[in-house]
């Protein structure tokens, strides 16, 4: 028993080091050692039909479009954005380029090998076949991206529900996420456009700055570094913080395809193959063996896409210019957006900045079909333990979102407490 255990921790520690620059293969080696999963696959209870979640998650986005809809201004009052008002860049993406094969072997080299129900062959034994029609592929890649058009099939998505936490009752609907999943072909099709898109944005410093999602060498890990570190120096320098953690509801699922093509193409010069890739998408959901009826959708980005999330970003990037306005610092994932400014105890200009900055949030937001889900935003005041306690007093209510009772808020999954000691975070785990 004791060769056994030195022989598995001498075969881990050295695929740690053999893979020291890969966090993603690093985290999910770590996640299969201790069986912890941000999701899992839950054994979905028979009573719960493919039609049923269908209709869930459909339903559910149309009553949060219909929520924004009664949150809308009244025709003719003002609504002028000032977070639109950027001029776009000088030069255009209007089209995709060809690739040659040496970059599609490299990126269905690196593709995880999992197969989609529209599949028609197992992906694992597609990629062992690859070499022998590798250039029937290439044409077909090809094709799409001169013609700036995605084939029908591969814009049919299958609906995977996925439980939120591994503790929630898996037999009610209200506990389950949709993710998208797409044939193997549809995905190596979007990283290549993904691939020469973030060029293009990279190149024009075009995206937001302080957005960690889906960008090379950004991930949560960087944003968990900025933000925490912030806040730190700031509490050594004897300020108090106020971090406001915004939470979003279905935010992939509701945004706007009109809205997203009018920024694409006047904020940041993009056209052609989006508008393909947005229209006549459809999707059904398959549990238990059983698949539901086909529906279309009309708004939102498949999550489980390598392209949607990407999309996403660039759907979100004017909030940055409303923070900036106001003077507040943040830091967004994704959908998960910090705010936070840092201050003396008598700040008090500080927070009213604070409140302003978010209802323009929450009137960007409303306009751009997203709901701010007040009771699941948090806000957390941290800073020197003297300081805190009386500032705390006297702050309960941040422009109707309620201060957080407790001491501890979740962010990007770790817990902040008041002291950014992680203690709670660390015992947690």
């Amino acid at each position: 028993m004791k060769a056994l255990r030195h022989a598995r921790a001498t075969y881990y520690s050295s695929l740690i080091e053999e893979n020291k620059s890969n966090p993603r293969y690093l985290f999910s080696t770590v996640a299969r050692l201790t069986e912890s999963h941000g999701s899992i696959e839950p054994c979905i209870p028979l009573a719960l039909s493919s039609n049923d979640f269908l209709s869930f998650f459909n339903n559910k986005i149309l009553d949060i479009r219909d929520k924004i809809s009664n949150l809308l201004p009244l025709p003719g009052a003002d609504t002028s954005d000032t977070a639109e008002t950027v001029p776009g860049p000088d030069i255009s993406l209007d089209c995709f380029s060809p690739i040659d094969l040496s970059e599609l072997n490299s990126i269905i080299s690196v593709s995880k090998p999992s197969t989609c129900l529209l599949d028609p062959i197992p992906t694992k034994l597609f990629k062992e076949v690859f070499p022998l029609v590798n250039n029937s592929i290439l044409d077909m890649i090809n094709s799409s991206l001169l013609a700036g058009y995605v084939p029908q099939s591969f814009k049919v998505a299958v609906i995977k529900p996925l439980l939120k936490k591994p503790t929630l009752d898996s037999g009610i609907l209200a506990n389950y996420r949709p993710i998208s999943n797409l044939p193997f072909i549809s995905k190596i099709l979007e990283k290549v456009v993904a691939n020469q898109l973030c060029d293009f944005l990279h190149d024009n410093s075009l995206f937001e700055e302080f957005q960690s999602g889906f960008r090379v060498h950004h991930s949560t890990e960087t944003a968990l570094v900025k933000v925490p570190n912030d806040l730190l120096l700031a509490s050594d320098r004897g300020l108090l913080s106020v971090l406001v953690l915004l939470d979003l509801s279905a935010a992939f699922d509701t945004i706007d395809h009109r809205i997203l093509l009018y920024r694409l193409e006047h904020l940041l010069g993009i056209t052609g193959t989006v508008e393909s890739y947005l229209s006549d998408r459809s999707q059904f959901v398959h549990v238990n063996d059983e698949s539901s009826m086909h529906t279309k959708v009309c708004h939102g980005v498949p999550r489980g896409s390598v392209f949607g999330p990407i999309l996403f970003t660039l759907y979100m990037l004017p909030l940055g210019n409303i923070m900036r306005k106001h003077s507040i610092q943040f830091h967004c994932y994704a959908d998960d957006t910090q705010l936070y400014v840092s201050m003396k105890p008598d700040g008090t200009s500080q927070i009213c900045q604070l409140e302003t900055c978010l209802k323009d949030v929450r009137t960007w937001m409303t306009g751009n079909v997203l709901l701010l889900n007040s009771d699941k935003t948090e806000v957390i005041v941290l800073g020197p333990k003297n300081l805190r306690e009386t500032f705390s007093s006297d702050l309960t209510v941040l422009s109707d979102i309620s201060l957080a009772s407790s001491t501890t808020v979740r962010n990007l999954e770790v817990l902040f407490d008041q002291d950014m000691s992680f203690s709670s975070h660390i015992r947690q785990v």
